[in-house]
C-alpha cells in the first residue's frame, strides 16, 4: 500500500510539473521573436503612431496557457504589450485542430496536435475530444478576461460598442477592443446549431477551413482543393442571417469563389499575403484577391515568412504597398497571426516599427492611418449591427 501511495504521489507530481513547465517550453519554441529589432523609432514616427487607431485581425493568444493580463517573456501578445503598442482593437482567434507535420502545401485531416496540448494544459476533459468544446472554452476565456479587466479590455460586438471604444480612447484611456474568430468551422463539430451558440457568446468572424479539409470544404493546404460542401453552404447562409463575416484565410480557391457567390456581406482574409509579392503556397493568387476586393473585402497582411517572404518590417511594408497598388488603399489591413506558431521580428508592443518603416518608404499619413486600423474601423462601422 505504501509503495502504491508513493507511486501515485510521484505520478501526480510528474503530471503537475508537465502541466507547469511543458506549455511554456512548447510556446517558447513555436511563438518566437527572431531577435527584437533594434531599429530606433524616430520622434516623428512615434508621435504619429501614438495618434493612430490600430487594429489587428488575427492573433491566436487564447490557445496558450498564459496569463494575458501580465507582460510575458514569451509569445507575442498580452494586454500590457497591446497597450504598449497602442493597439485599439484585437481580433482573438480560436485554433481547435492542427495536423501533425503541418505545412503550407498538403495536409491530411486525420491527425491533431491540439489534443495533446489540451491535455498538457489541463483543459476541461470535454475539450479532449470535441472541437466545439475547444472553441467554446477559448471564447469563455475571452469573456472572463473582459469581465475581469473592464478598464483594459472591452467587447466590440456592435456599432455602439465601437463608438464607445473610440470615444474612450479619444479621452485618453488605452483600453483595447476585442472581437472573436474561429479558425476553421470544423469547430462546429458538424452541427449548425453550434454556430448560433458561439455567436450568442461573442463570435463575429467565421473561418471556413484551417490547414486541412473539413466538412465544409477544401483547404488551401489540404488534399481535395474542393469547393464548399452542402453543409458548408448551409453554414455560410446561416452566417449571413446572424451577421457573421466569413474569413477566407486558409480556404481553397474554389471555396473562396463559392463563398463570394453566397455571402451577403464582404469577407475578410484575416491573415496572409499576396502571391505577387511573396510567391508562397500560403498565399492566394492576386487575381482572386481582386475578386475579394471587388466584393468589398479586406485583407490582413501577416508578419511571418510564408505570408510576406521577407518578414522584416521592410518586407511587411513592401507587401502592404503591393496590396495597395493591386487592390486600392481601402482593402488593406494588419493580420499579424501573432501567437499562431509563427516566428516574427517583433511582438505587438513594437508596432511603431511598421509606422516608422512606412514613413521611410514614402507612405502618406492617410495611407498609414488607413492600413494600421482605419480600414478595419470603417469596415466594422459598416458591418456590425447597431
Amino acid at each position: 500500500m505504501k509503495k502504491l501511495a508513493v507511486l501515485l504521489l510521484t505520478l501526480l507530481t510528474l503530471a503537475f510539473l508537465i502541466h507547469l513547465i511543458a506549455p511554456a517550453l512548447v510556446e517558447r519554441s513555436l511563438n518566437r521573436v527572431d531577435g527584437h529589432d533594434d531599429s530606433q523609432v524616430s520622434a516623428a514616427a512615434q508621435a504619429l503612431h501614438s495618434d493612430l487607431f490600430i487594429a489587428d485581425l488575427h492573433a491566436d493568444s487564447l490557445l496558450w496557457n498564459r496569463d494575458l493580463t501580465r507582460h510575458a517573456t514569451r509569445g507575442h501578445v498580452d494586454l500590457p504589450r497591446l497597450r504598449e503598442g497602442n493597439v485599439g482593437l484585437q481580433v482573438f482567434s480560436a485554433v481547435t485542430k492542427s495536423p501533425r507535420g503541418l505545412n503550407d502545401v498538403r495536409n491530411e485531416s486525420t491527425s491533431d496536435n491540439i489534443t495533446l496540448l489540451a491535455v498538457v494544459q489541463a483543459w476541461p476533459v470535454a475539450t479532449w475530444n470535441s472541437l466545439y468544446a475547444r472553441a467554446a472554452m477559448q471564447l469563455a476565456r475571452l469573456n472572463r478576461l473582459i469581465a475581469d479587466n473592464p478598464q483594459q479590455l472591452m467587447w466590440v460586438r456592435s456599432k455602439s460598442d465601437l463608438r464607445n471604444l473610440l470615444a474612450a480612447r479619444a479621452a485618453g484611456r488605452d483600453i483595447v477592443g476585442a472581437q472573436f474568430l474561429i479558425e476553421g468551422a470544423h469547430a462546429l463539430d458538424g452541427d449548425l446549431k453550434n454556430l448560433d451558440f458561439l455567436h450568442r457568446d461573442g463570435l463575429q468572424f467565421l473561418g471556413i477551413t484551417h490547414f486541412f479539409d473539413n466538412r465544409l470544404g477544401g483547404s488551401l493546404h489540404g488534399t481535395s482543393k474542393a469547393g464548399l460542401s452542402e453543409f458548408g453552404k448551409q453554414v455560410v447562409r446561416r452566417a449571413n442571417e446572424l451577421g457573421v463575416n466569413i474569413d477566407i484565410a486558409h480556404a481553397s480557391p474554389k471555396v473562396v469563389r463559392d463563398v463570394l457567390a453566397l455571402a451577403e456581406r464582404p469577407v475578410v482574409l484575416s491573415h496572409g499575403g499576396f502571391k505577387g509579392a511573396c510567391d508562397s503556397p500560403r498565399n492566394l493568387d492576386d487575381s482572386l484577391m481582386k475578386e475579394v476586393a471587388a466584393s468589398g473585402g479586406i485583407i490582413g497582411i501577416g508578419y511571418w515568412s510564408s505570408a510576406v517572404c521577407d518578414y522584416s518590417p521592410l518586407g511587411i511594408v513592401r507587401s502592404i504597398r503591393h496590396g495597395i497598388d493591386l487592390l486600392g488603399l481601402e482593402h488593406i489591413a494588419l493580420g499579424s497571426d501573432f501567437d499562431g506558431t509563427v516566428t516574427t521580428r517583433f511582438d505587438t508592443s513594437q508596432l511603431a516599427l511598421l509606422t516608422e518603416t512606412m514613413l521611410n518608404e514614402g507612405f502618406s499619413e492617410k495611407e498609414i492611418r488607413a492600413v494600421m486600423g482605419g480600414n478595419v474601423k470603417r469596415f466594422l462601422l459598416d458591418q456590425l449591427p447597431d
